[in-house]
């Protein structure tokens, strides 16, 4: 059952740039590529750290501790020391908010 939640404005993810964000009590990150907002668990996979720290690079959001890369629009990751995909929701624009889908 869709759960959608609005997480931000869309003025407050510019493009090429990455948000921290919660969403009933779950830590999400935000990523604008190319004015497309993609959102994922805001975790890395590898060692627990926040990716929203990090920074996007053609359409993968790389954890700024230690490089891992995952793909914005599944979560997949794409490069070590992260074995393991993040999880990544739905995402919405409405009337210049985001929404996602918690599920």
């Amino acid at each position: 059952m869709a759960n959608w939640i609005r997480v931000a404005g869309a003025d407050e993810c510019p493009v090429g740039e990455l948000k921290g964000v919660m969403a009933e009590g779950q830590p999400i990150v935000l990523a604008n590529v190319d004015g497309d907002v993609y959102a994922l668990v805001d975790q890395c996979s590898h060692q627990d750290l926040p990716l929203s720290d990090g920074e996007l690079d053609d359409g993968h959001v790389v954890c700024l501790y230690h490089g891992a890369r995952f793909e914005c629009t599944t979560g997949q990751n794409k490069a070590l020391p992260a074995i393991r995909p993040v999880k990544s929701f739905p995402v919405e624009m409405r009337e210049g908010d985001i929404y996602i889908d918690l599920g």
